[in-house]
């Protein structure tokens, strides 16, 4: 079968409904929140809309508006730039990132029973290979993701589930993280919450080991998805393109998942 073969085969899958997309996008609001940020570090800019015209004497035809955000508001993605682990890779920023990587299959790991229970819960590497025991072997180059169900479950009033100790939110611990980089070199991992990392995980040795690690061997994150339980464990297909933003240490992005029907 040719290539335009297999692509005529999608398309028609797509419409005709044997191939279902499923949004796994937030939507960008002024009451999305962003991940909170302790003086004296400077905090990211949530989501602001102002009208330019609206078919009224600025533009009586048109309706369009300026916006103001950060790189990193709503559901994103994470260059590897965005960390000092990763600041002179090559090709480390969402304008120069290989545009292949944009579209990847995906492993879901269902965490959302253990999450329901601890919001905190973090993700091992027996979790991992538990999960590899059932569905397979992670293979090199997909998404991983953690599904925590977390927009069903967390506060809209706290929504990185912050205590005095700090947020508690679900990610993988270290081990985890070596495990996805080092021994089934993926591509990157996505969660549902406001971070890649756990809550907790500047605990850890080395903290924030999403970023340090994966971000430092040239990965990427996603975070703040949803609808995650509308995926398979395997067989969807991500697309998952972020703006092209010059020297861009990440970018708002729509997130689709290709499901089989």
């Amino acid at each position: 079968m040719s290539s335009i073969q297999m692509l005529d085969l999608l398309a028609a899958a797509i419409k005709q409904g044997g191939v279902e997309i499923v949004d796994l996008t937030e939507t960008l609001s002024p009451e999305f929140p962003v991940i909170e940020m302790l003086p004296p570090m400077k905090q990211g800019r949530q989501f602001t809309s102002e009208v330019i015209s609206q078919y009224d004497d600025a533009g009586p035809r048109w309706y369009w508006n300026n916006i103001s955000l950060s790189e990193h508001t709503g559901t994103h993605l994470d260059a590897p730039i965005h960390w000092v682990t990763g600041k002179d890779l090559p090709n480390n920023s969402v304008d120069t990132i290989a545009v292949e990587q944009f579209i990847a299959p995906a492993c879901v790991i269902d965490c959302s029973d253990e999450v329901a229970k601890d919001k905190g819960f973090i993700l091992t590497r027996k979790h991992i290979e538990d999960w590899e025991d059932t569905h397979g072997e992670i293979e090199a180059g997909s998404w991983v993701f953690l599904r925590s169900d977390w927009r069903k479950i967390a506060d809209p009033k706290n929504w990185t589930n912050r205590k005095a100790d700090g947020s508690h939110s679900p990610g993988p611990d270290v081990g985890a993280v070596e495990f996805l980089v080092f021994e089934r070199d993926v591509l990157g991992f996505g969660t549902e919450t406001v971070g890649s990392d756990a809550g907790q995980s500047f605990l850890f040795e080395p903290p924030y080991p999403v970023h340090e690690i994966l971000n430092g061997r040239g990965k990427l994150g996603l975070q703040c998805m949803t609808r995650l339980d509308r995926v398979p464990a395997k067989g969807a297909l991500i697309i998952a393109a972020p703006l092209k933003i010059q020297n861009g240490s990440g970018s708002p992005l729509r997130v689709l998942a290709m499901v089989p029907s």
